[in-house]
């Protein structure tokens, strides 16, 4: 599944509860769900705040369901990471005017099973979460 939508502020919902729906069909528990949608409302919500700052553009999500693993990749096009592993640093943030706790990457890594993240400066940030899930009553 792959959708593509603009870096306004009240998409963030929109995409995790897109995630969330498309998870459903693992049949996940309301724990697993709440951990999805708070990985991707960081990551969308980091696409919107630091991709695009003085503009709109692009997140596009992808999912795919692949051996009882959920597999989310949220991408945008915007100003990119420097440097990815400071980035990812808890309470490392770019905007501390802002009030922004730095917290986004930990967040995802904390409610994934693996979490990937590249970027390149001007050319954008992607970023790729995995959550398996234990098979119940699939269709």
């Amino acid at each position: 599944m792959k959708i593509i939508f603009p870096s306004y502020s009240h998409n963030e919902g929109f995409a995790r509860a897109v995630a969330a729906c498309f998870g459903a069909a693992l049949d996940p528990t309301v724990s697993e769900l709440a951990d999805i949608k708070a990985a991707v409302s960081e990551a969308v919500t980091n696409s919107i705040v630091h991709a695009y700052p003085d503009s709109i553009g692009d997140i596009e999500m992808q999912c795919r369901i692949k051996d009882g693993v959920l597999y989310i990749k949220i991408r945008d096009k915007g100003v990119g990471i420097e440097d990815v592993k400071t980035a990812m640093q808890p309470c490392f943030t770019t905007k501390p005017s802002e009030e922004r706790a730095g917290l986004g990457f930990a967040v995802m890594e904390s409610f994934t099973d693996t979490l990937k993240v590249t970027s390149k400066p001007g050319k954008g940030t992607t970023v790729i979460m995995t959550k398996r899930l234990v098979l119940r009553n699939a269709i």
